[in-house]
């Protein structure tokens, strides 16, 4: 109440003087430099994430689905980051965050997701938003819940599927990043 009350008591003309000066300090601070590497989110629905994997044809293709609220998501997602690290241009890693649940807007999510992806460093991934409600993404792609990764071939076919469902039939355990890079290995040849 403070400022309110000091602004409160001033004349008219003190006033108009304040604001002036308060513009002036701030038209004239320097703009806050840009983080190299800073991660930037785009919003698609699915046939967006579709395109956008058409798009890296030729390379292999890790696409991560994740939530902000999925505790083994944020826990392995830094090794989506560091498979992007590791493999440069031979690997697109995708991250496609399915935290909209339909409430407000898509757009509204963007801070929180950007903070995380930010925090760890996801800047050199490609970082997308779905627009589409989790429910809906679930159902569309048979998933029962995130995490879930795609691994798709050079050329441009699905290679392999981790989620809850494949691992507990296939693996008979919890799938990690390892398998992931199990598989991006051998489709590298390695």
């Amino acid at each position: 109440m403070g400022m309110l009350c000091t602004w409160g008591r001033l004349s008219r003309r003190g006033a108009w003087l304040g604001t002036v000066l308060l513009l002036a300090a701030v038209s004239v601070a320097p703009a806050p430099a840009q983080t190299p590497g800073k991660a930037t989110v785009r919003l698609v629905d699915l046939a967006g994430l579709e395109a956008e994997i058409a798009r890296h044809a030729g390379k292999v293709v890790v696409v991560d689905c994740w939530s902000t609220s999925c505790p083994p998501c944020v826990k392995e997602f830094p090794r989506l980051v560091a498979l992007e690290k590791a493999h440069g241009d031979s690997v697109a890693c995708l991250s496609f965050s399915v935290d909209y649940e339909g409430i407000d807007a898509p757009e509204d999510l963007l801070p929180t997701v950007e903070k995380f992806l930010n925090k760890i460093g996801a800047g050199e991934v490609v970082n997308l938003l779905s627009t589409e409600e989790a429910d809906v993404v679930y159902r569309k792609l048979d998933l029962v819940s995130v995490p879930a990764v795609y691994v798709y071939g050079p050329d441009g076919k699905l290679a392999q599927r981790f989620d809850e469902d494949d691992a507990t039939k296939r693996l008979k355990r919890p799938f990690t990043y390892d398998d992931v890079e199990g598989v991006v290995d051998r489709l590298l040849g390695k």
